[in-house]
C-alpha cells in the first residue's frame, strides 16, 4: 500500500454530519407534496437557516441523557485506567490466550448479539469500544477489529431481533388492532440473527487474521495508526504482568458495573420475569429492568467513586482523574449532538413522513416477490432519517403493516422487514450517535469504517432480502 494512500486525509465525523444537515435542509425545499391513501396532503416544510444552525443545539437537548451518560462514562473509565487494572488485566488475558486470540472474536460477537436481539443493545455499547479496541490491539489486531466486534456483534442481534421491545415490541404495539403471530416473528428474527452473525464473524475473522499476519495490511490510515498507538498500545504485552490484589478487586467491580448496567436496561417485565430485587430503587429510584440513561449515569458515577477508593486514590487524585476522563469524551458528546440534530431537523420539516407516504404509495399493487425487497430497500432511507427503532416503528409500521395485510401478504414478515432494514442501516448510518460516538472512542474515522464494512453490509443485505422474500412468498 502506497504512502500516499496510507497518509490520506478524510473528512472528520463533524464535517460529515454538518454536510448531512445542509443536504437534508436543501432536500426539504425540493420535494413536492404527496397524498396518502386517506386523501391527506403531506407537505414538507422547507428548513430555514435558523433550523439548520439550531439543529445541533436542539440535537444536544434531545440527546442530553445520552450525552451526560457518555461524560460520566469517560470519568469512570479514566478512574479505572488510572488504577492500572485495565491495562494489566488485558496484558494477562492476552498472555494466557497466546496463539488463540482469534477465539475472542466469535465469543464476544455472539455475546453482544444476544444483547442486541433480546433488548436492542445499541447506545449501551458505547463503553465497550474503548475496552475492545484496547484488547484487540494488545492481541495483535487493530482497533477496527475491536470496533467491529462491538458494532457488528450487537448490530447482528438488533437486525435479527426476536423479543427486542424497542423494535419488535414497538412494532407490534403500533398495530395492536391487528392479529400478529409472535412465534412467526421470533422464528424469522432468529434466522436473520444467526445468518447475519455468521456473516459478520466470518468477515471480521478474515480481516483479523490478515492484520495479525501483517500489520501493514491494516485498513487504518497513518494518522489513525498513530492515534491507535497513542491511545491503545501500551507497547508490547508484558510477559511478567501480574495483577495486584487491589487491581483484581477493581476488575471485579469493573465487570460488576457493566453486568448491572445491562441487567438494568433489559425490560424484564416485558418477558414476565420478576426475579430481580428492587435494591436499585434505593440508589436510583427505579428497580432493575426500568433503567434508562439517568439511572445508568448515576450507577457509573457511584462505581467510579468506589473503584477510586478501592484503587487507593486520594480525594484530589480521584476528582482530577474523573474530570480528565470526562474531558476525553467531549468530542464524542459533540458528535452525538450533531447526529441527533439530523433527526430533529427531519422531524421538524416532515421529510420523514413524506418519504414514508411516497414509499407506501409506490408499493401498492406489487407482487409479494417484488414487495418484500422494495419494502426492505425503502427502509434504508427511512432508517437513515429516523435511526431510533422505536421511533421508526411508531411512524412507519401503522402504514406499512396494514398495507401488507390489504395486499394479502404476511404482516409478520412486514414487521421483520422493518426490523431488518432498520438494523442494517444502524450498522453504518452517520445519524446514529452511538455509532459515531463509538467510532470516535476507538479513534476510527467514519470513512474508514465504511471502507471496512461496505462488503459486509452488502452481503448481509442480499442474504436478508432472500430470506425475507422467501418468507413473504411462503407465509
Amino acid at each position: 500500500m502506497s504512502e500516499k494512500k496510507k497518509g490520506r486525509r478524510s473528512l472528520t465525523s463533524f464535517s460529515i454530519l454538518i454536510l448531512i444537515l445542509i443536504v437534508l435542509a436543501l432536500i426539504s425545499h425540493l420535494v413536492p407534496s404527496v397524498t396518502d391513501v386517506d386523501g391527506n396532503v403531506i407537505a414538507v416544510t422547507g428548513a430555514s437557516l435558523a433550523d439548520v444552525l439550531m439543529a445541533p443545539v436542539r440535537g444536544f437537548a434531545n440527546a442530553i441523557d445520552v450525552c451526560v451518560f457518555v461524560l460520566v462514562l469517560g470519568g469512570f473509565l479514566g478512574v479505572v485506567t488510572k488504577t492500572g487494572a485495565l491495562d494489566t488485566g488485558i496484558a494477562v488475558l492476552v498472555r494466557k490466550l497466546h496463539g488463540n486470540e482469534l477465539i475472542l472474536i466469535p465469543i464476544l460477537m455472539t455475546i453482544f448479539s444476544i444483547g442486541g436481539s433480546t433488548y436492542g443493545m445499541l447506545e449501551e455499547t458505547v463503553p465497550f469500544y474503548l475496552l475492545l479496541a484496547a484488547t484487540m490491539v494488545a492481541a495483535g489486531f487493530d482497533s477496527v477489529v475491536g470496533a467491529a466486534v462491538v458494532l457488528l456483534g450487537a448490530g447482528s442481534g438488533v437486525l435479527g431481533s426476536t423479543v427486542n421491545p424497542f423494535a419488535v415490541g414497538a412494532a407490534i404495539d403500533s398495530v395492536a388492532d391487528m392479529s400478529i403471530n409472535n412465534g412467526t416473528i421470533i422464528a424469522i428474527g432468529a434466522v436473520l440473527w444467526i445468518t447475519t452473525l455468521l456473516i459478520s464473524i466470518f468477515f471480521v475473522m478474515q480481516y483479523a487474521k490478515k492484520v495479525k499476519a501483517d500489520k501493514g495490511s491494516t485498513i487504518l490510515s497513518l494518522q489513525e495508526q498513530e492515534a491507535m498507538k497513542e491511545n491503545f498500545v501500551d507497547k508490547e504485552v508484558k510477559n511478567d504482568a501480574v495483577l495486584s490484589g487491589s487491581q483484581k478487586a477493581v476488575l471485579v467491580l469493573f465487570a460488576f458495573t457493566f453486568v448491572v448496567m445491562i441487567i438494568g436496561f433489559i425490560p424484564w417485565e416485558s418477558f414476565n420475569i420478576n426475579i430481580f430485587l428492587g435494591w436499585s430503587e434505593f440508589l436510583t429510584g427505579l428497580p432493575l429492568g426500568q433503567w434508562y440513561f439517568q439511572e445508568a449515569t448515576t450507577w457509573f458515577l457511584l462505581m467510579a467513586i468506589i473503584i477510586g477508593i478501592v484503587g487507593r486514590m486520594s480525594e484530589g487524585e480521584l476528582v482530577n482523574t474523573f474530570i480528565a476522563g470526562t474531558a476525553d469524551m467531549m468530542s464524542v458528546v459533540l458528535i452525538i449532538a450533531l447526529a441527533r440534530g439530523a433527526s430533529v431537523l427531519m422531524s421538524s420539516t416532515g421529510l420523514d413522513v413524506w418519504i414514508l407516504t411516497s414509499a407506501a404509495n409506490a408499493l401498492r399493487g406489487m407482487s409479494a416477490g417484488i414487495f418484500a425487497p422494495l419494502a426492505y430497500l425503502i427502509y434504508i432511507p427511512l432508517s437513515f432519517l429516523v435511526p431510533s427503532s422505536s421511533g421508526l416503528a411508531t411512524l412507519s409500521v401503522p402504514v406499512m403493516a396494514p398495507l401488507a395485510g390489504t395486499l394479502g401478504f404476511s404482516v409478520e414478515t412486514m414487521i421483520m422487514i422493518f426490523v431488518a432494514g432498520n438494523g442494517l442501516v444502524n450498522l453504518f448510518t452517520p445519524t446514529c450517535g452511538a455509532i459515531m460516538g463509538g467510532l470516535a472512542i476507538a479513534r476510527i474515522e467514519y470513512s474508514t469504517w465504511l471502507k471496512f464494512a461496505t462488503k459486509i453490509i452488502v452481503t448481509i443485505a442480499i442474504v436478508n432480502i432472500i430470506i425475507l422474500t422467501a418468507c413473504m412468498l411462503i407465509l
